[in-house]
């Protein structure tokens, strides 16, 4: 039982060392760079995707076009739409600052 506890905090620290560096970026060409040596190309993808189908779904387009649009799996839209209406709010903090960018 111990030994569980101490892993997930050991995870925790891990994530919040990322989460801290991805806070240090400056710009889209650091974010780049950082992401581009962090993740594999395939992995990239994914979180564009992922992205990419939640903007879609937060502007109100329908599963079927948005599975024709970007190629991304039923299943795949299925979960971002789940973490849209019941996640940490990670989505909507990010769509709602785009937006926000986007005016100005």
């Amino acid at each position: 039982m111990v030994r569980a506890a101490k892993s997930k905090i050991a995870q925790k620290e891990k994530s919040d060392l990322l989460y801290r560096a991805i806070l240090t970026l400056k710009n889209e060409e650091e974010c780049y760079s950082f992401f581009q040596d962090l993740c594999t190309i395939s992995e990239l993808r994914s979180m564009e995707q992922r992205y990419e189908v939640a903007t879609l779904l937060n502007d109100g387009m329908l599963y079927s076009d948005i599975l024709e649009k970007t190629g991304a799996s039923s299943a795949t839209i299925s979960r971002v739409n789940r973490s849209l209406l019941n996640g940490a709010g990670g989505y909507e903090n990010v769509l709602e600052r785009m937006k926000e960018q986007e005016d100005k």
